[in-house]
């Protein structure tokens, strides 16, 4: 079938003609009346006028029908014709077309170049999204029976749901002897950063576990040595990975070796745990049987009491098999909550199943990764191939108009298209099957940098991983489809007469508007990608740089393993003594943490508890001048070890809906079940990421929960004063681990998940913008080779070269604003979505979307201005001589 690109639809013949000669005359001779055809059919239109030549053209048709050319009579003469040629071998076809696809791209260099270059990036980005996905869905999978194992968890339901990962401790046995829905019911409490001491000298820090002994049966961590059944069914037993086994004990056999617990329990290594795949969210790996919790936190293990619910101290179940989690959800929890809590605090704890699947995406409940990162690295990923799958389309395209006469050459010596597509298409098979070589190589070589911005253990290894090879599969021939099918149906249909006449020049309108197209989608990912990157930098600037209602510069945080009194008061007092120490104090939780719970608050004399929750500090009276949190109304606290008296923020007196802060002023708070005096109201500060809005936050003394010290330093002498806080905390606990950090850096890792996901878009649109500007280069240099002839004639009648430059960038500069144009208002909705997270945000303005396209018209004005400046110097006597 031709392909009449060079005239608008009047100058071509009507199609049902050509249509009936199609379908009519055998396919050896099909392409050489359709040629003849159409010659003469524009020769006549020239003379005569197109209207006259599209009658004289269905005349010819009609009068071509003829038994000569009826397809059956045709094939018969044709199976006669070629009887005494032997079938295809399709093995030698192929060496053939291998042969001619190399032989191309050895003669196209600069094409070849830039096409494996685009297309290994695009690719090996692509690697790396797949990897870094199938990693995250792949958590905890591995479990035996995965499918019925839940977490319980708590809701609270006030002024607004709160979630909590935790669960009253009373609530695991509760469920267990009550009800027969579960196989197994295991609690577990998580204690991060232990000492674990073998000797006086040989002590270490570890994240330790209490757990009941089903909890390993619930969960696939099979034992290597030790038995699964009574591993933790003894107190002072304990199970220890293997990994934690050779780091203790070496080649020593670990089993009955004793572990000392923060210097007060004494357990035996009773079991030793295969180690744990990096692919789950149970990272503790000494577990310890869960009645010792008693000795060692007994705040966290009182029987009866359903009001204190930990985020540490987890219970997990698996059902029983025909068992609807559905079912449990809506009536066994439910009557729990109503056996143990009065009607209105039913209706504030009531608890959940989650799924094991939903723990590490809930971001709810304490999810590590949000599901919705992974979609949007997974749709970059589509974005960057589709990138250089554009540039392969629109250099293909273009490099098709130089191979007319070799196209018009084959198809006169007999090719026919599907012999011409094919020949295109192995020629892309191999560029793409190169490319696909070079991406694995380069995402192994960057696969060490992604490990270690995102802190996982990502692997690459095609040879042993049936996903990947899969997937490397399924996107070889994608690309390999999506990148030669239209260059090669092009290819296959230009016409052989105006072929070998050098005049399929691809000036149709079609040909045109389909490249620019293809651009302008190339602008608008890489400017999108610009917007995100720009967006993102702003807020997390604005995050940490925000005034968080405290001073956070220069303070210290040091832990506090034993909050005896007198530990802490001679620690402080030896500390405040040091050179370069401002102000010490003792809390529970710095300032800002993510750590920090909600509990009930009765206020003055009003009958029932409010329908908010209020969040509790515990810290001692210098805990607000050394923070620098204004006092707004009443006094600070007072020196006290217990529970006396309250400060509140202003947050917490909007909720109880007095009409001046002084009103809070001694009245009588009952928070948690404990009375005291409110003496003053302090100004509202972040006590959490600038996600979370400010909500209600008391604040208290209680000395046996003081667990940290912070100290404000002079950092022009920080050195010795850390020297110096090292041997003071020492004396104070010989037993433990010194280790310390500042405050800003414990608040710049609540954007710790932002900045890993700043630093994969920055590197991400960095690649857009290199592969985007490669296939600019390569359209360029088109252009330049088609534009010769014209660029001297321009020269010799005195054109400037800045003229010249203006030829080629102007085109490009127009399809550049028309991608902004579309990429600006995608960007805005998608970084609008993402700042919804953040309670306090940015808004991004124009200044940001200017500065994407001026990104953008720089990257694209050097790359077209090189290669077009390069174009203008050429001598026009060389290239005028030429022709």
């Amino acid at each position: 079938m031709p392909m009449h690109i060079d005239q608008p639809p009047h100058r071509n013949p009507p199609r049902w003609a050509e249509r009936l000669v199609e379908w009519m005359a055998a396919s050896h001779i099909r392409e050489e009346i359709l040629g003849d055809l159409y010659e003469l059919f524009q020769k006549r239109g020239r003379r005569y006028g197109y209207t006259v030549a599209r009658l004289l053209y269905m005349l010819e048709v009609l009068f071509l029908i003829h038994p000569r050319l009826w397809r059956e009579t045709a094939r018969s003469a044709q199976s006669k014709n070629t009887a005494i040629y032997s079938k295809p071998n399709p093995t030698a076809m192929l060496s053939n077309y291998l042969k001619v696809a190399f032989r191309k791209l050895n003669r196209q260099k600069s094409y070849t170049l830039i096409n494996t270059v685009s297309l290994s990036m695009g690719i090996a980005c692509a690697i790396l999204i797949f990897a870094l996905v199938k990693y995250h869905l792949s958590f905890d999978g591995f479990h035996t029976d995965k499918d019925r194992i839940y977490r319980i968890y708590t809701e609270m339901h006030g002024e607004k749901v709160i979630y909590n990962t935790g669960v009253p401790n009373p609530l695991g046995q509760a469920f267990r002897t009550g009800y027969g829905v579960a196989e197994k019911i295991g609690r577990i409490a998580f204690l991060p950063k232990r000492v674990v001491s073998l000797s006086p000298q040989k002590k270490f820090e570890e994240d330790i576990a209490f757990a009941d002994p089903d909890f390993l049966d619930i969960f696939n961590f099979p034992l290597v040595e030790g038995n699964l059944q009574t591993a933790l069914k003894d107190r002072n037993t304990a199970v220890i990975t293997a990994q934690i086994a050779g780091k203790y004990f070496g080649s020593q056999d670990p089993i009955g070796q004793l572990l000392r617990i923060d210097d007060s329990l004494v357990v035996r290594v009773n079991g030793v745990l295969r180690d744990l795949p990096s692919n789950t969210d149970f990272r503790s790996q000494i577990f310890i049987a869960y009645d010792n919790l008693e000795d060692h936190s007994p705040w966290m293990v009182e029987k009866d009491w359903w009001f204190s619910v930990n985020k540490e101290m987890q219970c997990f179940v698996r059902l029983k098999r025909g068992v609807s989690a559905a079912g449990v959800d809506k009536s066994i929890l439910p009557a729990i909550s109503n056996a143990h809590y009065n009607k209105e605090q039913a209706k504030y704890f009531r608890f959940r199943l989650q799924p094991l699947a939903d723990i590490h995406f809930n971001m709810d409940l304490r999810g590590k990764t949000d599901k919705k990162h992974l979609r949007t690295f997974a749709w970059i990923g589509f974005f960057l191939i589709l990138t250089a799958c554009v540039n392969f389309v629109n250099l293909a395209t273009a490099q098709a108009v130089g191979r007319s006469r070799e196209i018009g050459v084959r198809k006169a010596l007999g090719s026919q298209r599907g012999s011409l597509f094919w020949q295109f298409m192995t020629e892309t098979s191999v560029i793409a099957t190169l490319a696909l070589a070079i991406a694995v190589g380069l995402a192994y070589l960057a696969l060490p940098f992604v490990n270690q911005w995102f802190e996982i253990d990502l692997m690459i290894n095609p040879f042993n991983d049936s996903y990947l090879i899969a997937f490397l599969g399924i996107l070889l021939v994608t690309v390999v489809f999506f990148s030669g099918a239209y260059p090669g149906l092009i290819v296959a249909r230009l016409q052989p007469v105006l072929a070998l006449k050098g005049k399929s020049t691809q000036k149709s309108p079609t040909g045109i508007s389909l490249r620019k197209g293809l651009v302008v989608g190339q602008f608008a990912i890489s400017q999108l990608l610009i917007i995100g990157t720009l967006v993102i930098t702003n807020q997390l600037r604005y995050s940490q740089q925000a005034n968080m209602g405290f001073e956070k510069d220069a303070v210290i945080i040091l832990p506090v393993p034993d909050n005896q009194k007198s530990k802490t008061t001679a620690l402080g007092d030896e500390i405040s003594k040091l050179a370069g120490v401002d102000k010490v104090t003792f809390f529970d939780t710095p300032p800002a943490t993510e750590t920090i719970g909600h509990t009930s608050i009765q206020f003055d004399s009003r009958p029932e508890a409010e329908d908010f929750s209020i969040s509790v500090k515990a810290a001692d009276h210098q805990y607000v001048p050394m923070f620098g949190i204004p006092v707004l109304a009443g006094r600070n606290l007072s020196p006290s070890d217990t529970i006396r008296e309250y400060l509140l923020n202003e947050s917490a007196v909007k909720s109880l809906g007095l009409a001046t802060m002084q009103d809070a002023i001694g009245k009588t708070a009952t928070v948690n079940g404990k009375p005291g005096k409110v003496v003053g109201v302090v100004k509202d500060f972040h006590f959490r990421s600038l996600r979370s809005a400010i909500e209600p936050l008391c604040l208290t003394t209680r000395s046996e929960n003081y667990s940290s010290c912070g100290i404000k330093v002079n950092l022009a002498n920080i050195v010795p004063t850390i020297s110096g806080l090292e041997k003071a905390w020492i004396r104070s606990y010989p037993s433990s681990i010194f280790t310390y950090h500042f405050l800003d850096e414990e608040i710049e890792r609540f954007y710790r998940v932002d900045n890993m996901l700043l630093r994969l878009i920055q590197v991400f649109a960095a690649v857009a913008i290199l592969v985007g500007c490669l296939g600019l280069y390569g359209l360029v240099s088109f252009m330049a080779a088609q534009k010769t002839k014209e660029i001297g004639i321009r020269k010799v009648l005195g054109a400037s070269t800045s003229s010249i430059l203006w030829l080629f960038g102007k085109e490009f500069l127009a399809l550049l604003f028309i991608a902004f144009l579309l990429a600006a208002p995608l960007a805005w909705w998608v970084m609008q979505d993402w700042l919804s997270d953040f309670a306090y945000h940015i808004e991004p303005g124009a200044r940001i979307f200017a500065l994407a396209i001026l990104i953008t018209s720089l990257v694209a004005a050097l790359t077209v201005g090189f290669r077009s400046f390069k174009a203008s110097l050429a001598n026009p006597v060389k290239t005028l001589r030429s022709d």
